[in-house]
């Protein structure tokens, strides 16, 4: 499909006005192409040779408005750090219509009524961060938004210093936040907040729409959702850095990417972002915050279902949870069947990681190909003592497990990827496409596309973190 063939629809206007603000992008100064994905423009059914067309730029830069479009802001609140702001909205990003079943919206396309005095900017460095680990949670199995193309442009944006802008043309199956109902509830709108509620379980749960409780029912499905995810991040070592209510998705995505983080070395209290000073989104904290923020879109959904039915059912996500990490852990650690009993292998061995500073994507990587001999394992930490004794009970464990030493290799290298964008190689990419040079967002983003691959090219991004680069903590702009 060439763009002038596009015919985009706005499902979300349906909604009672109070949900959405109409905004038209604001462009940006002299705008060029810095990369596009060429699996999202297939998914979207938008012809290859179109994504290197100053058309496509156009598109993304918002001067381009296809058929239909009718561009727009959702409202929406959020708790905050713990704290509540009665109402935010999407105050740089502009939806600018659905095709497929895709949500497209620019992400930095201008002020928008829920700016806040802010200028509805994206800089360069948090449009590159933001593009490619969409794309890397994506070729990690991890559900997630994704990103058609990105955009740079001769156009200053002032953050803690000028800065060139960029757009991100980002899409995803829903933008519906828990946030988008606490506006709702917290205005006391109740026949906004269902509206909503249907509309969410039409587009993201429509095997709910003729249930008799779907509210209730709904509820459910986004906890379940949501504790897949936590788990998930957990195994793969992924910190969000702002796990606000505004910032998680009721679809169960991993959404609005900022001061991320993969660990470098293993730590369950590490931070990301500089502004928690708290530790509130530490790592080891996530899977608390999740169902701290299930709480808060249970309190918001009360209107429409009871809640002690909701509070039963919130009861069940720590059960969900522990069942979701120990399936990926087992995975990681190359176990046909694991249980509870496991517990305390898997502690042992984080605890190992923990007191030994090891790196824990290599750590996973090398344990992929563990066949007895203990050399490369222990090569990671200064101290052997410690790996020994984890490997002492390691050993034990496959002595009982069924799968053959191929098979479980085969099974790890499918669950512990050689590579993950860790921070410092994403600086990299940013520090050369500031001075014009876009050939390592090129290499990141073909890693972040497979990276259970080999990828011998790029071998150097496969060891521990340099210690000049471990754990760098990020702001909210990043």
């Amino acid at each position: 499909m060439k763009l002038k063939e596009l015919k985009l629809k706005n499902p979300y206007l349906s909604l009672p006005e109070a949900c959405y603000d109409r905004a038209k992008p604001t462009p940006l100064n002299k705008p060029f192409m810095i990369h596009t994905n060429q699996a999202v423009a297939q998914m979207l059914e938008i012809d290859e040779e179109e994504l290197g067309t100053d058309a496509m730029v156009d598109f993304v830069n918002g001067a381009l408005k296809p058929e239909g479009s009718d561009p727009f802001a959702m409202c929406y609140a959020g708790h905050q750090f713990g704290h509540f702001v009665p109402r935010l909205g999407d105050g740089r990003a502009i939806n600018i219509g659905t095709i497929k079943g895709w949500h497209l919206q620019l992400k930095g396309a201008g002020v928008t009524k829920y700016s806040r005095s802010g200028d509805g900017r994206a800089v360069l460095r948090s449009s590159i961060r933001e593009y490619l680990m969409s794309e890397a949670m994506h070729g990690l199995g991890i559900e997630t938004t994704r990103a058609l193309a990105l955009i740079g442009a001769d156009h200053s944006v002032r953050r803690e210093e000028w800065e060139k802008g960029a757009i991100v043309l980002r899409v995803s199956p829903s933008w519906i936040r828990f946030g988008t109902f606490e506006y709702f509830a917290h205005k006391k709108m109740y026949a906004e907040l269902e509206a909503l509620a249907d509309y969410a379980i039409a587009e993201s749960y429509p095997h709910l729409m003729d249930e008799k409780e779907k509210y209730f029912h709904f509820f459910t499905e986004v906890m379940g959702k949501t504790a897949r995810l936590m788990a998930q991040w957990q195994a793969v070592g992924f910190q969000h850095g702002v796990m606000n209510t505004d910032n998680m998705s009721i679809h169960g995505l991993t959404i609005d990417y900022g001061p991320y983080a993969f660990l470098d070395e293993y730590d369950f209290n590490n931070i990301c972002n500089h502004t928690d000073t708290q530790g509130r989104y530490s790592f080891g904290n996530q899977p608390t915050i999740g169902e701290w923020n299930l709480r808060a879109l249970m309190t918001a959904l009360s209107p429409l279902v009871s809640i002690e039915r909701l509070q039963k059912s919130i009861a069940h996500y720590g059960r969900l949870y522990t069942r979701e990490y120990l399936y990926q852990m087992g995975r990681k650690i190359g176990l046909e069947r694991v249980g509870e009993r496991d517990i305390d292998l898997i502690k042992h061995m984080l605890g190992t990681l923990q007191s030994l500073g090891i790196d824990y994507t290599l750590f996973f990587r090398t344990l992929s190909r563990y066949d007895g001999e203990r050399s490369e394992l222990l090569k990671l930490g200064l101290y052997h003592t410690p790996m020994n004794e984890w490997l002492d009970s390691y050993d034990a464990r496959l002595r009982e497990n069924e799968l053959s030493v191929e098979d479980r290799h085969a099974t790890m290298l499918q669950a512990n990827p050689k590579y993950v964008l860790k921070n410092y190689m994403l600086q990299e990419a940013i520090d050369a496409a500031e001075q014009g040079d876009y050939s390592i967002i090129d290499d990141l983003f073909r890693i972040a596309q497979n990276p259970y691959a080999e990828h011998p090219e790029f071998e150097r991004w496969a060891v521990a973190t340099p210690d000049i680069h471990k754990n760098r903590k990020l702001s909210c702009s990043s």
